[in-house]
């Protein structure tokens, strides 16, 4: 019988495909850089091919390690399927669950979902990631992640989502904010550069945008924040103007700040949801999982 890679060289080969740097990749897989170097050797010794070009500063993989990362992704999507039938037999939310979850949601809804979640479920081993929404996304369809829970609407193909509760935006300013007349609030009479928002790569910048109807690029600021956090200190230093969810605004991100909110009009919110592969074979777990969370916000 032929050798064949292990699950745990295709693992780390996809993320070396991804993160071209061993160092970062490394890091995602959790192990030290040498022990994943030799693992990566190991499996181009094994294929007999040249799985990526070497030099001091930059990892290139070839193109033929492209095709190879891109059946690796199949073969561990499909070692994921296989044991989730094994599963199927399991009490639902027991066991190992890996969800990936946004910024701008984690820290809001995470503390409070957690305790409760733990406490009906003991049995549940959750896994969680953090980061943005086209990568837990892409680390779906690779197999590394169960299911997420981002903001909708955003454009992800073949996929299950669930809607669960919308999230309203509030326009938060500088109590004393020279930007903004609360009493008359209108984006058409902000002054240029006078909205701040989140860098691109987070969609609450693109769900503010169009949610809170902000036609006019000129009103929104060139300097962007990395972070709800961040955002909040420019408004606090009444630097402009922005719009903030409401899990955010009921957090306590905005204590100890001189920043007041105003609540937008009912057509301006996201929609938080779970998003799992199509056709899993844990698709009712899943919506189990997603109707607890629905009931306790909603609860909160």
């Amino acid at each position: 019988m032929n050798h064949l890679p292990t699950t745990k060289q295709l693992r780390y080969f996809v993320a070396l495909e991804h993160h071209e740097h061993f160092g970062k990749a490394a890091e995602s897989c959790f192990v030290s850089q040498p022990a994943f170097s030799v693992a990566i050797k190991e499996l181009e010794n094994m294929l007999n091919i040249q799985l990526v070009d070497r030099t001091n500063k930059n990892v290139t993989v070839t193109s033929l390690g492209r095709d190879i990362a891109r059946q690796a992704r199949v073969v561990l999507r499909d070692l994921e399927d296989m044991v989730d039938i094994a599963r199927g037999n399991q009490a639902p939310l027991t066991g190992q669950l890996k969800l990936g979850v946004i910024p701008t949601i984690a820290p809001f809804l995470l503390p409070r979902l957690l305790p409760a979640l733990r406490k009906s479920y003991p049995e549940l081993k959750l896994y969680l990631k953090e980061d943005l929404t086209d990568r837990v996304y892409d680390r779906l369809m690779d197999g590394e992640l169960d299911l997420i829970l981002v903001a909708l609407p955003y454009e992800l193909r073949n996929v299950t989502d669930m809607p669960l509760f919308d999230d309203h935006f509030f326009l938060a300013h500088h109590q004393h904010s020279n930007f903004v007349d609360p009493e008359h609030y209108n984006t058409n009479t902000l002054p240029t550069d006078s909205i701040l928002l989140l860098e691109d790569g987070h969609c609450l910048r693109d769900h503010a945008l169009s949610a809170c109807n902000i036609r006019n690029a000129d009103k929104v600021s060139s300097i962007t924040a990395t972070s709800l956090l961040t955002l909040v200190q420019m408004v606090d230093a009444d630097l402009g103007i922005t719009y903030l969810p409401e899990m955010a605004v009921k957090s306590p991100l905005l204590k100890n700040t001189k920043i007041k909110t105003i609540a937008m009009d009912g057509s301006s919110y996201r929609q938080i949801g779970l998003v799992w592969r199509k056709a899993s074979t844990r698709s009712d777990e899943f919506a189990m999982l997603g109707n607890f969370i629905k009931q306790h916000y909603q609860a909160g």
